[in-house]
């Protein structure tokens, strides 16, 4: 397995080795040992699955109290996953990172705690999986507006459809500072 900066510190992407013939492929999608040995986390409090149609934009989204770090893949389908670094304090806060994941590439992305995460479907469906370090705490949860001007995530394609939370989040700038990840850069 390779594992990739993104330039946030934090954030990589893993390259799982995958092994494949004529009857199709095998791959460990993670493995306590192995991502323990990169830095990555060996213990996760919940997994979770998520379908959606070409064009669907979900986040961005965070914990402001028990953030979650997320280790996401696609099943199925093709995705432009983003994290953008939402941590006081930060040296990098306020910028974003990007890439694609998709069935075939088989890469995953890790995004630490103190991340906005969100993704954008490019494909006719994906199936979207991630692994998260803490529970779900839907008293804590938030959103970042997907298309804060500051932020200024180049997102492949027009979004065809987002939510309610996500169209009336707020921009970065609008967070009250007790409202973000109390997570240190």
């Amino acid at each position: 397995m390779r594992v990739l900066g993104t330039g946030l510190e934090g954030v990589v992407i893993v390259e799982p080795q995958v092994h494949g013939d004529e009857r199709g492929f095998f791959q460990e999608s993670w493995k306590a040992s192995s991502y323990g040995a990169h830095g990555l986390p060996t213990a996760f409090k919940q997994a979770n699955v998520s379908r959606s149609v070409k064009g669907v934009l979900r986040g961005l989204h965070y914990q402001y109290r028990q953030p979650q770090g997320k280790l996401v893949s696609v099943m199925e389908g093709r995705i432009f996953d983003v994290a953008v670094d939402i941590r006081p304090g930060s040296p990098w806060f306020g910028q974003w990172t990007g890439v694609e994941l998709s069935a075939d590439n088989h890469r995953q992305m890790y995004i630490p705690e103190g991340f906005a995460h969100g993704f954008m479907v490019l494909s006719e469906t994906a199936l979207f999986h991630y692994h998260c370090t803490t529970e779900y705490a839907a008293e804590f949860d938030a959103a970042i507006a997907w298309n804060d001007p500051d932020i200024g995530i180049k997102w492949p394609i027009e979004p065809t459809s987002v939510s309610d939370k996500d169209r009336k989040a707020p921009a970065l700038r609008e967070v009250p500072s007790e409202r973000l990840p109390a997570v240190s850069a």
